[in-house]
């Protein structure tokens, strides 16, 4: 592909004084997966609505697979998840596929087997009404993984989902993206995508407010580092007085020591403590979490 599969240049929409997205630049690549995080009324929903032409900047230009939104959509080339999507309760789950379908000019075909990738084969047949909100759920990411879109956008996908459908989703995601597929995923679930995404994008007060992969993110936020240390033979005390002053004690949990520490001074707190010999089990670096950098972010933006 010669295009980013999708790019904002300083995209802008209001509802009358209310600012929903503010000067909103960045792409994403074709195989590359993108997180969009940000409180209720950040603006995700609105950015969301005007990749599928729901809706039209007031300012700024959308490309999507190199062409408009609406170029994109009519071709079939976006696949989309809402927070919360409806089925016809009397139509039968292979039924409400196969209507999905013929929507985007598929073969039926294309429905059965999407109802096998989620894991819906054996229910196929029984009524939407009868389906849990999870087994709805992955109906609804059937539906949207029909025709194998070049981009999926999917809002909270995770809800309702139980632990052992949620690892086999993360799997189809990737498994999309290695064939190509850029994927948009729009979730409160922070600590899920951690690991399952390439970049992360937190929007604040309809602003972008941190841009990039993880490790990116957290050089520029510069939260400290912690340090989870279970002594040997030697004292809390002792380690405290070793690390000092690069590194301090936040807290004590049963037999372990946490302490914090600025990024930079990581690797010379860990050889200090190593140092210690026998006196040391066992060390533990926590970096700072997709949680807590958020938190960092964001603060005073919400609502």
């Amino acid at each position: 592909m010669t295009h980013p599969s999708l790019a904002l240049t300083g995209v802008s929409k209001s509802y009358g004084s209310v600012h929903a997205l503010n000067d909103i630049s960045l792409q994403a690549s074709a195989g590359e997966r993108l997180a969009l995080v940000g409180h209720n009324g950040a603006g995700k929903t609105t950015l969301f609505k005007l990749l599928l032409s729901i809706l039209r900047p007031d300012r700024g230009e959308i490309q999507v697979l190199g062409k408009s939104p609406q170029a994109a959509r009519a071709a079939g080339s976006i696949g989309f998840l809402p927070e919360t999507i409806a089925f016809d309760p009397a139509m039968r789950g292979i039924e409400a596929l196969r209507f999905w379908a013929r929507l985007k000019g598929l073969p039926g075909s294309v429905a059965e087997e999407a109802m096998e990738k989620v894991g819906l084969g054996e229910a196929k047949r029984r009524p939407v009404r009868s389906y849990s909100k999870g087994m709805r759920q992955r109906l609804g990411f059937a539906q949207a993984i029909l025709g194998d879109p070049h981009l999926l956008l999917l809002d909270e996908p995770t809800t309702g989902l139980d632990p052992a459908f949620r690892r086999i989703f993360y799997d189809l995601i990737r498994e999309r993206a290695e064939a190509g597929a850029s994927v948009v995923i729009s979730s409160h679930a922070l600590s899920e995508l951690e690991a399952e995404t390439d970049r992360i994008a937190i929007l604040g007060g309809g602003r972008l407010l941190a841009l990039g992969s993880l490790d990116e993110i957290r050089r520029e936020v510069r939260l400290p580092v912690m340090l989870r240390v279970v002594p040997g033979p030697c004292r809390s005390s002792d380690i405290a007085a070793t690390v000092a002053p690069e590194a301090s004690v936040t807290r004590r949990s049963g037999e372990a020591v946490e302490l914090a520490c600025e990024p930079e001074a990581k690797m010379a707190v860990i050889r200090r403590l190593a140092g210690l010999g026998e006196g040391v089990k066992d060390i533990e670096v926590l970096p700072p979490s997709l949680d807590a950098i958020y938190a960092q972010v964001t603060a005073g933006r919400a609502p």
